[in-house]
């Protein structure tokens, strides 16, 4: 999915400033869930896909809605980013939507403190729907906050490993390494220097080195983002001190932090066809299902495998488990047709054909439990990973928080700090932000 918004420093920061648009909506579902769901209707549904392929799969889910629910009509609206649906909800009115789609897991937060998204857990409990029976805890944690379950899973995303099967062979490696010691001795075994550059480099290390963030390498460590009392916890769980300790010491290793940094500014658009494993610059990369198909399309002149990222020495028990993220739904609470409405999120975040039809047609990860067995899902060797990583149970992603993904931002921000050594004391530096953190999440409640 080329088109698609992945979570980049960049896309981070966007959201946590646009989820500030979600503070003024008020709305409210006291009456609006009145609606008729059995009477003839017209419901709108925005959502951010805009790549031909793409529209196509929505429109052939839709269309197969409808056949199902004769009496609803769905007006779709492509290509909308967050900016433009939290711009909507706060003016309301007849043009605002009523089913949203967002790959922004970090709005959550927001969305259901504010009131934009309505609560689902009446209409789950009406259709006598268990969530936890019907999708995996990680999906649920970034679809809901507060107890508030605002949002379900619109097809999933899972982050691993790709490798250059050719660079392995040529370097004596027979197989993907699974903890972080083994993976630093296969990077430099895989890096080979040209001057003051590189002919290969094993990996990219550097938190910009597209989708190497701070919270894709710390689910390999188990992380726990917040306390019991709803505290940063990232100065107290030593995941994120290993994290940081040992990325640093990888990019100590392959080059140092300025090295690399000059190497990284030679790669082409993470969404083209000259990404840099694509074109045999960096011989593995962190990254999600998505790229196996980019890959494909660009014709690599190279044979690509797919592996779960390395978990750290004294975790090889979970080695198998990854970072989760995807695609959210919600009804807005706007909304004068919330069971119409209810209607087409239930349908296409429930129903395992569905789930399954959308999936095969943009290739994603399913999002329910039972779409990711069906034996329609179209999976090929290099994807199997992928949907085994989505299934694992200690597999994770970073939880829904009010501040809309503002305290990732700011954990990140103090990891481009201690990469460049620009900040010293990692212990100091935890602190500080970790106090930061809780500092921002006060100012929204």
């Amino acid at each position: 999915m080329s088109t698609r918004t992945r979570k980049t420093a960049a896309a981070l920061a966007a959201t946590a400033a646009i989820s500030l648009f979600a503070s003024a909506c008020t709305g409210s579902s006291d009456s609006a869930a009145n609606d008729d769901p059995n009477a003839r209707t017209t419901i709108t549904f925005w959502h951010g896909w805009s790549a031909p392929s793409e529209v196509k799969a929505i429109q052939e889910n839709v269309s197969r809605f409808e056949k199902a629910h004769s009496n609803i009509k769905v007006k779709i609206v492509g290509n909308m980013t967050d900016d433009k649906i939290n711009q909507a909800l706060r003016a309301g009115g007849s043009n605002a939507p009523d089913v949203v789609s967002s790959f922004t897991t970090d709005s959550v937060g927001k969305f259901c403190t504010s009131g934009a998204f309505v609560d689902l857990k009446p209409f789950l409990a009406k259709s006598k729907v268990d969530p936890a029976k019907v999708f995996h805890k990680p999906l649920l944690d970034y679809t809901q906050f507060a107890g508030n379950q605002c949002s379900l899973p619109l097809l999933n995303d899972a982050y691993g490993l790709y490798y250059n099967k050719d660079a392995f062979k040529a370097a004596g490696i027979t197989a993907p390494p699974k903890t972080w010691s083994e993976f630093e001795k296969v990077a430099e075994k895989l890096t080979k220097t040209k001057g003051d550059s590189y002919e290969q480099l094993g990996f990219m290390p550097n938190y910009h080195g597209y989708e190497t963030t701070p919270m894709h390498y710390a689910s390999q460590w188990g992380p726990t983002y917040f306390d019991a009392d709803g505290k940063s916890n990232i100065a107290k769980d030593p995941a994120f001190s290993k994290m940081l300790t040992f990325q640093k010491g990888l990019v100590d290793k392959l080059g140092g932090f300025t090295k690399l940094e000059k190497y990284r500014n030679t790669f082409g658009d993470e969404w083209g066809v000259k990404h840099p494993f694509q074109t045999g610059q960096v011989a593995m990369q962190l990254d999600g299902e998505w790229r196996l198909g980019m890959a494909q399309d660009a014709k690599v002149k190279f044979e690509i495998g797919t592996a779960p990222l390395p978990v750290a020495d004294e975790q090889v028990a979970d080695y198998g488990k990854g970072y989760l993220s995807g695609t959210i739904m919600g009804i807005a609470s706007t909304s004068k047709k919330q069971n119409a409405a209810w209607e087409l999120v239930k349908y296409m975040t429930t129903d395992t054909e569905a789930v399954v039809a959308f999936a095969n047609g943009i290739h994603n990860v399913p999002s329910t439990i039972e779409a990711l067995k069906s034996p329609n899902l179209k999976i090929d060797p290099g994807f199997k990973t992928f949907i085994d990583i989505a299934q694992h149970p200690k597999s994770n992603t970073t939880p829904a928080n009010v501040d809309g993904g503002a305290y990732q931002v700011t954990f990140q921000d103090f990891g481009y700090q201690y990469e460049s050594g620009k900040a010293n004391d990692l212990k100091a530096g935890l602190e500080k932000t970790a106090k930061q953190i809780d500092t921002d999440i006060a100012k929204q409640k």
